[in-house]
């Protein structure tokens, strides 16, 4: 997406470091012992779900304060960030952003960053005020299969670091790990080589459906290793395979009642909401239609 690779070659100049190229109903949880219990306060209707910021990027370099207040009355309880320029925390230290978050309803689940630097401050950080999940967000296409293995190799070791403190590493996906490399799909590769006790996935529903994929068919391959959603609409009007073509959610063409069931049903706890590109909407009113879809969405 046109959007994601502007945002790491900026990363660089803007302080973050370039990515190296090697380098879905959740309902209100209760805690017993160290299990999580899922309640409904209605069944079949989502009680819990998030929005990642780079959904909203321009407005929260803009004022984001104003914008966090604003999306937590559209109804968002979870917040998923990302790192470029100001940091996951805006500027502002990361118990301060925490209370930012507090005031104004919302869970600070996770942020896409740079895992391949200053890693074990950036997870001391996130673990202090409870996080719960740092993730690489791109590595880009590589030229060979030994190079996602190295990948899987990193991963372990940065999934060692998050978990030493207190928080868990996780990959989100693009489409190019979908597409076959050396006879292999590099996403099993990964899948199958990483420890499942270090590492954990975030699946970009739109970016697997991109690459000619079904979500459902990886969801129940790999039950319990995706505990993080993205729900991305897909525009009906592109092509297939066109990163740039998210639309507001609902008004695409991918069955997120189905698939958000079936992730919930193989151990998907966050449901995130994305968009990154607009059509006669401003990317607050979008935010504002996602969380009413989320809201109303049956399973």
């Amino acid at each position: 997406m046109k959007d994601r690779r502007k945002f790491l070659k900026l990363s660089a100049a803007m302080g973050m470091g370039a990515l190296l190229p090697l380098q879905f109903c959740s309902p209100k949880k209760e805690e017993q012992g160290s299990q999580e219990t899922l309640i409904s306060p209605a069944e079949g209707t989502l009680a819990s779900f998030g929005i990642q910021l780079w959904s909203v990027k321009e407005n929260m370099f803009e004022d984001h304060i104003g914008t966090i207040k604003s999306l937590a009355t559209y109804g968002y309880n979870q917040i998923e960030g990302f790192n470029i320029g100001k940091g996951i925390f805006w500027g502002m230290k990361n118990t301060e952003f925490k209370t930012l978050m507090d005031d104004n309803g919302l869970d600070f689940i996770s942020s896409h960053t740079n895992t391949f630097e200053d890693l074990e401050r950036q997870a001391a950080e996130a673990g202090e005020i409870g996080m719960k999940y740092l993730i690489n967000p791109y590595v880009g296409p590589q030229k060979s299969m030994d190079d996602f293995k190295r990948l899987a190799d990193d991963f372990n070791k940065q999934g060692e670091i998050c978990k030493q403190n207190g928080i868990r590493f996780a990959y989100h996906n693009h489409g190019y790990t979908f597409e076959e490399l050396e006879g292999q799909i590099p996403q099993e590769y990964l899948m199958d080589n990483t420890d499942p006790e270090l590492v954990d996935f975030e699946l970009d529903l739109y970016w697997v459906y991109s690459a000619g994929h079904d979500p459902l068919k990886w969801l129940e391959k790999y039950p319990n290793r995706f505990p993080l959603g993205h729900v991305k609409d897909k525009d009906g009007s592109v092509d297939r395979s066109e990163a740039d073509g998210s639309t507001v959610i609902g008004t695409g063409i991918l069955d997120f009642s189905t698939m958000l069931k079936n992730g919930r049903d193989n151990g998907m706890k966050y449901f995130i909401v994305e968009q990154e590109r607009y059509v006669d909407i401003s990317p607050m009113e979008a935010a504002e239609k996602n969380a009413s879809y989320m809201k109303s969405l049956i399973l």
